[in-house]
């Protein structure tokens, strides 16, 4: 089954792409409306991903051309418009779904499979190898007070948020969660981020750790990675 996921969020829609990859579909990514135009005339798709708000032309224009062309081709809107107006605006223009952000990655990734089960191309365009399904419909998970971590996919979950971490974002909070309500040094963690590489200077954890607090912890979120200064940090919400 071939995807076209078109979103101009790259913190989103990379690790969206290499998630659905790995449930077996071959996917392609735009990112902005005028090349999501482009790759969608083309045909060829059993599912369009469009965010409603794109550079050069929106996802509602997108799906909008399509259906005065005739392409019926299945469009679910994942977008933060949330109102009853905009998703009936979404709906009369054409789209099959409608997801709102932030959504659960497992609720997308339901929703795909109830459209490849309508799709007569299924056979041949999944992955059937069973140990590649298999593996891939488990990936190592890990749960410290309200924050869970996907692992393999690079995706935390805290509340109804999906967050998409970058690859160091997502190994610095695994090793954050392996060990919590412990001290972890500079060093320590160190070591574990950049042991086959030169170390970076503290600023550069400093910055890590800025950009992972700025994604799991935004607004009146309770903290949960904790400085303890001149040593390191602690994770955990009494840390």
């Amino acid at each position: 089954m071939r995807i076209l996921l078109v979103d101009d969020e790259v913190e989103l829609i990379d690790p969206l792409s290499r998630v659905l990859t790995r449930e077996g579909y071959q996917v392609d990514v735009a990112y902005d409306g005028a090349t999501g135009t482009q790759l969608a005339s083309t045909g060829g798709y059993d599912l369009l991903i469009l965010d409603w708000m794109l550079p050069h032309r929106s996802g509602l224009e997108i799906c909008q051309q399509l259906r005065r062309n005739g392409d019926l081709t299945p469009v679910l809107f994942l977008t933060a418009k949330d109102t009853l107006d905009d998703r009936v605006q979404g709906l009369d223009a054409g789209a099959d779904d409608y997801l709102v952000k932030p959504f659960e990655l497992r609720e997308l990734l339901a929703r795909v499979r109830a459209r490849v089960r309508r799709s007569p191309s299924l056979e041949v365009n999944l992955v059937t190898n069973p140990s590649e399904t298999d593996d891939e419909t488990h990936p190592r998970r890990l749960r410290v007070e309200d924050l869970e971590l996907d692992c393999d996919n690079q995706i935390a979950y805290r509340g109804k948020r999906a967050i998409a971490l970058s690859e160091k974002e997502s190994q610095l909070l695994e090793y954050l969660m392996t060990n919590p309500n412990q001290l972890l040094t500079h060093e320590a963690i160190h070591q574990h981020l950049w042991a086959t590489t030169t170390k970076p200077s503290s600023n550069v954890l400093a910055a890590q750790i800025r950009l992972l607090r700025r994604k799991i912890e935004p607004n009146d979120e309770a903290p949960l990675i904790h400085t303890v200064y001149g040593k390191g940090y602690r994770f955990g919400l009494d840390a």
